[in-house]
């Protein structure tokens, strides 16, 4: 299992920011963020897209340095909606964001 400083994954992530923009007619993205219950971190993006905000982030692994490492691959789309109710289990970045346009249609 590969650790990485939060930094690398952070720039990781900002590294894909105009391609995602382009490829799914992303409004705004950010990093998005998450300390979960012990050594469970969430990365991912904080997305807005017609009008409506997402988060859609992956979960981590954080070792006892602070350093983390993908837990596995599968993507979770929050929304701020508080009606609607997050989903999870997609298996990819790719389809999770496709999955926006259910959401935002």
């Amino acid at each position: 299992m590969k650790f990485s400083n939060r930094d690398e994954v952070i720039n990781d992530l900002q590294k894909a920011f105009q391609p995602l923009i382009s490829k799914y007619d992303i409004e705004d993205i950010g990093v998005f963020e998450e300390q979960g219950q012990k050594d469970q971190y969430h990365m991912g993006y904080t997305i807005r897209k017609d009008g409506k905000t997402f988060m859609v982030h992956t979960p981590y692994l954080k070792n006892e340095s602070g350093q983390l490492s993908a837990a596995n691959n599968e993507w979770t789309v929050e929304t701020d909606e508080p009606n609607l109710k997050d989903m999870n289990g997609y298996k990819g970045l790719d389809e999770a964001l496709r999955s926006l346009e259910n959401w935002t249609n």
